[in-house]
């Protein structure tokens, strides 16, 4: 975060604690609010961990008028106002401000309704993205987007962050299964964008909000699409000898025009750290994996993996495995959905990077992550969507060094910036948050940039929603009130 920038604006008052307790209070009495520092400890960051800070108070409500109450009277008092789903994030987008409310939408838990004729569930935000499919199994529906923690993920998170999974290279991201939001505005009034038909008039606002943030509003209800759970579903497991054949088998699979419901890729250090973790029968002496997940009717996969098969010979696999039954497919893929924590047993700290680069780079970029790493001294495991080509480098360090640190943000940066310079992006799911603002740039101009802000105001124009986080540049800044920067100390 632009530090420097925030410290030339002209300092605003400070905010009155008790007078902003006594308005919550009185204008939702049943709020239940956390005010005691030690308390309010386990809301001081999100999964991105190396970025903390307490906020002023913590409000849980339990009901949607109680989110409106705490955003009106915010509001009115020009109090900054942050969002927090189950904190699984990895952008320090729900990191707390230190004169703020952090408003936790994790009681709103409730699936409202699922209509199997319309193929679609009205979830509050606070249902975990796996409790989506697990209600609507019983009607042979499921939701199709899948985070790796999508156990404990929000679909309010979800949303704000327009996550994907391992099956988003079919089914599309958060974005591609919403048919609705109703949103909070930041003086609490409520609007609803999109619906149940195909299409509606004006602009495409949902597509806006999803993926903002909580830099433009409150999410408190959302439509998702249902999909048909399909007849089959098989994996296939290859092995290769190195980075390179593996990086040039994900462009073969889709020049072929198949396209898998998901084709994830893993270095040698994330493949023997998730089968230590998960037993899932990866091959230890491969130098790279892929896993390619086919899935329609039976006649189309069986077809489909005698095709994959075939062209993964020729492209050099050094392995291969087919999963025999519905057991089989679960067990490959919680190798890969638990590889994070399993390279979280490698070193005592990790950190989860998330650039998105074309296809056809992967073997090139990766290559270069490695000579970046032996550079600053640090491990990288690599696990990623390489069908879509949404890096997920895991940088090994130990946060009680605090060169490590250091280096850990350094290497981390300098993989943003390459992913953009071989035509990718800063990120693919995880979002912005603090952690990459100063990446933002290196991405867009100075005249998009001020585009972001001119956006963000027209739904925010006092800036205290999820302020700091998101857009680099801040013509307004004065009005913001100041983050303190987190900087590593080096020797």
């Amino acid at each position: 975060m632009h530090g420097s920038q925030a410290s030339t604006a002209a300092p605003l008052p400070p905010i009155d604690r008790e007078r902003l307790l006594a308005e919550l209070r009185a204008a939702a009495p049943g709020l239940d609010l956390i005010t005691e520092a030690e308390s309010q400890r386990p809301y001081e960051c999100d999964a991105l961990s190396l970025y903390r800070q307490m906020p002023l108070i913590t409000a849980l409500p339990a009901t949607v008028d109680e989110v409106q109450n705490v955003l009106r009277v915010c509001h009115g008092l020009g109090v900054p106002v942050v969002a927090r789903g189950a904190g699984t994030g990895l952008c320090a987008g729900a990191m707390p401000h230190p004169e703020g409310v952090l408003l936790v939408l994790s009681k709103l838990d409730r699936i409202l309704a699922i209509d199997p004729d319309a193929r679609s569930a009205r979830v509050q935000p606070g249902v975990a993205n796996l409790a989506i499919s697990r209600a609507a199994a019983a009607h042979g529906l499921y939701y199709a987007p899948d985070p790796s923690s999508q156990i404990a993920c929000t679909i309010g998170g979800n949303v704000a962050e327009n996550s994907g999974g391992v099956h988003c290279l079919k089914y599309g991201l958060t974005t591609h299964n919403l048919l609705a939001l109703t949103v909070l505005t930041v003086a609490g009034e409520t609007i609803t964008l999109g619906g149940t038909g195909l299409d509606g008039p004006g602009l495409d606002l949902m597509a806006l909000l999803t993926g903002s943030e909580g830099l433009l509003g409150v999410v408190v209800e959302i439509t998702v699409k249902l999909l048909p759970q399909p007849e089959l579903a098989q994996v296939i497991m290859a092995g290769f000898a190195s980075v390179r054949e593996a990086g040039a088998a994900v462009g073969g699979i889709i020049s072929a025009g198949i396209i898998p419901a998901g084709l994830e890729m893993m270095d040698q250090l994330a493949i023997r750290a998730a089968e230590d973790f998960a037993a899932a029968g990866y091959p230890r002496d491969a130098q790279a994996l892929l896993l390619c997940e086919l899935d329609g009717t039976r006649e189309e996969v069986a077809a489909q993996i005698v095709q994959v098969q075939a062209l993964l010979q020729q492209l050099g696999a050094t392995s291969l495995r087919v999963s025999a039954n519905e057991r089989e497919r679960a067990l490959l893929w919680a190798g890969r959905k638990s590889a994070f924590p399993a390279v979280g047993r490698l070193a005592p700290d990790y950190y989860c990077m998330d650039g998105t680069i074309p296809r056809g780079q992967v073997a090139p970029v990766l290559e270069e992550i490695s000579r970046l790493a032996e550079n600053y001294g640090l491990a990288v495991a690599n696990v990623f969507h390489a069908g879509d080509g949404n890096l997920h480098p895991l940088i090994l360090f130990d946060a009680a060094d605090p060169r490590q640190i250091h280096n850990a943000e350094a290497l981390g940066a300098d993989i943003l910036e390459l992913s953009v310079r071989v035509g990718g992006c800063i990120t693919g799911e995880h979002g912005v948050g603090l952690e990459k603002l100063r990446q933002m740039p290196s991405q867009f101009s100075t005249a998009e940039l001020h585009q972001l802000e001119d956006i963000k105001a027209a739904f925010d124009p006092a800036l205290t929603l999820n302020p700091g986080k998101g857009i680099p540049i801040l013509k307004r800044c004065q009005e913001y009130r100041a983050l303190p920067a987190r900087e590593a100390t080096v020797d």
